[in-house]
């Protein structure tokens, strides 16, 4: 009684590994369950003679805890939550600490702390990404709230946490929701990570003509260059796996509808309410969107007309290109996670330190890469740094590729193949490099509707032309 360290709510896939990965770290822990079967699964199963503490109720949890109890939820997304605050506040004390690990929006995180510290406990938002494997053997971590509560947990949580060369990929992320906010940005760059991968595949399979081991090749070379991450590393792979059924790749026999529990939409709306362009990642949500509509694009195909696309005759060329293609890409998709960090910590207070996300995200997680050490040295460089894309280095990179970045949009353009986050990226680059931009229309159309007035260019102050009467 009253000796485990820290206690987990919630066995599932993720919740199991994360106690078998803190007790197997030299900490005791204490697990809980709503259903008690999965209870008992897992004392007989995986944790069997291991340090690991069975309670069966609420109470019996909560005696099982060292004080100050810390407690890690690591519970589904949304009213679960609540449920289990509930259940658990009547048998907290002050001073204890809760930390959520799910994916919460961060709008209920910070409702959910000024519930629990009102009660006298405390409370931390939790982003953990790197998927089972992650949580079993060194997620990342990105804990918000109040650095005090913090702190009482830092042990544990830099113990379990990935390790990379220049530290654990834990650390405190800033006040209130800041940890589910940068998580949900993390989410948010997977999305459009994801996609151009999938674009990427696209091309190389309907343009290139490149069979499922040619394209496997393909990945594992970029997976040791400047695209090395976990998702290259992955897709290199999936692509030619074999289906025990049909003896062809697994990944042919897929259904093309992709699923998503709302993360990626949270980040466009999250752009959205701060005014800050993240196309990349809205345009990887609207494919995703639109490829539940397979019914309907089984139809579409049968009667709207388009190019046919046809092989290439110089698939190696073709390869490179598209390399450059989808690297320019992905440093646009971070840019926009990057930019959305920087802008939520000046509106929210969040005093988010943006080398240190970068550090943080460079081992467990999903969005692990090598480019993110660059990234890190861009911020760390210069912390108020507006863009990324304004970094020497990565402009350099971009110049470099765009080259062949456009050319690999316009056939895809031409060919009929749709490539909508590296058209995204490609027209993000372009708008945030030219001085100018049609914008000046759209205000004088909203003057002309309007009124909504406008600005100019040669004098200060705000004006309203009557269109009609041509007065200026």
């Amino acid at each position: 009684m009253n000796g485990c360290e820290i206690g987990v709510v919630g066995l599932a896939v993720m919740g199991e590994n994360l106690a078998l990965n803190i007790e197997r770290n030299g900490f005791p822990v204490a697990v809980y369950n709503r259903t008690a079967e999965k209870t008992k699964s897992l004392m007989a199963g995986r944790a069997a003679g291991k340090r690991i503490e069975a309670a069966y109720s609420i109470p019996e949890f909560s005696a099982l805890l060292k004080r100050p109890r810390r407690v890690i939820l690591m519970v589904q997304a949304g009213p679960a939550v609540d449920a289990v605050l509930r259940d658990l506040s009547g048998h907290l004390e002050a001073g204890d600490i809760v930390i959520d690990g799910g994916n919460s929006h961060f709008r209920d995180t910070e409702r959910r702390l000024a519930a629990m510290e009102a009660k006298g406990f405390s409370y931390l938002g939790m982003g953990v990404s790197g998927g089972e494997e992650g949580a079993l053997y060194g997620p990342s971590l990105m804990p918000g709230g109040h650095v005090s509560a913090y702190r009482q947990v830092e042990p544990i949580l830099t113990k379990i946490a990935a390790q990379v060369d220049d530290g654990p990929c834990c650390a405190y992320i800033g006040e209130k929701g800041a940890g589910h906010f940068v998580k949900m940005a993390h989410n948010g760059i997977e999305y459009g990570d994801m996609q151009l991968i999938a674009e990427t595949y696209d091309l190389m399979r309907s343009v290139a003509g490149l069979t499922p081991e040619e394209m496997q090749a393909i990945f594992t070379r970029w997976n040791g260059e400047e695209l090395n991450s976990f998702l290259i590393e992955i897709t290199a792979r999936i692509v030619a796996f074999p289906d025990a059924f049909s003896g062809r790749p697994l990944v042919e026999m897929i259904l093309d509808k992709a699923g998503q529990k709302g993360t990626g939409k949270w980040t466009s709306q999250a752009a959205l309410d701060l005014g800050v362009a993240v196309p990349t990642i809205s345009a990887a949500v609207d494919a995703r969107i639109l490829s539940a509509f397979k019914a309907e694009r089984v139809e579409a195909a049968q009667v709207l007309a388009g190019p046919v696309p046809t092989p290439m005759t110089e698939p190696g060329e073709w390869a490179e290109a598209l390399k450059a293609a989808l690297y320019a890409s992905k440093i646009c998709s971070y840019a926009q996670g990057m930019t959305l960090l920087s802008h939520a910590s000046r509106e929210m207070g969040y005093s988010l330190k943006l080398d240190e996300i970068a550090r943080l995200w460079k081992g467990g997680c999903i969005i692990r890469a090598a480019f993110l050490d660059k990234i890190k040295a861009a911020f760390r460089a210069d912390p108020g740094l507006p863009n990324l894309l304004l970094d020497e280095g990565f402009q350099a990179d971009m110049a470099a590729r765009q080259a062949a970045w456009r050319r690999v949009v316009r056939l895809a353009t031409e060919t009929g193949v749709a490539v909508p986050a590296m058209s995204a990226s490609l027209a993000y680059y372009d708008a945030y490099r030219r001085e100018r931009v049609p914008a000046n229309l759209l205000q004088a159309q909203r003057d002309y509707f309007g009124a909504h007035t406008y600005e100019r260019t040669d004098r200060e102050g705000v004006f309203h032309t009557d269109w009609n009467r041509g007065e200026g």
